[in-house]
């Protein structure tokens, strides 16, 4: 069974960092593409950054963009996401999604498909 739990949100003043991290397991972690994506309050879900199996490649929203580089462990089975310069229009409900095929997101790079999202943690961006 698949598993994605992510943990590292919290209250951050505007200019702060977090860093979240995913940890997985009832899968080959490394034979998957990973994401993250964040709902913020009243809106749809948006992808943030993806990583190749291997993690040689990633990929930004113009967003996150040299803000929140996203790095995996494959002996560990982690996937992370540094948030640096974080402002008010970070504040969301930040979710890693496992590369699948199910669900679809749309980026900047074109299409991503997902199959399993974790239960999500809350980043608030606020002084």
């Amino acid at each position: 069974q698949v598993h994605l739990v992510e943990s590292g949100g919290g209250l951050v003043q505007p200019g702060g960092s977090l860093r979240l991290s995913c940890a997985v397991s009832g899968f080959t972690f490394s034979r998957y593409w990973m994401h993250w994506v964040r709902q913020a309050p009243g809106k749809g879900l948006e992808w943030v950054a993806g990583i190749d199996r291997s993690g040689e490649n990633t990929y930004y929203e113009e967003s996150g963009e040299g803000r929140f580089p996203i790095s995996r462990d494959n002996a560990k089975n982690k996937v992370s996401l540094q948030m640096d310069s974080l402002n008010n229009e970070d504040t969301a409900v930040y979710y890693c999604a496992k590369g699948g095929v199910g669900r679809s997101i749309r980026t900047m790079w074109g299409t991503y498909e997902y199959d399993y999202l974790g239960q999500g943690t809350q980043v608030t961006v606020s002084s």
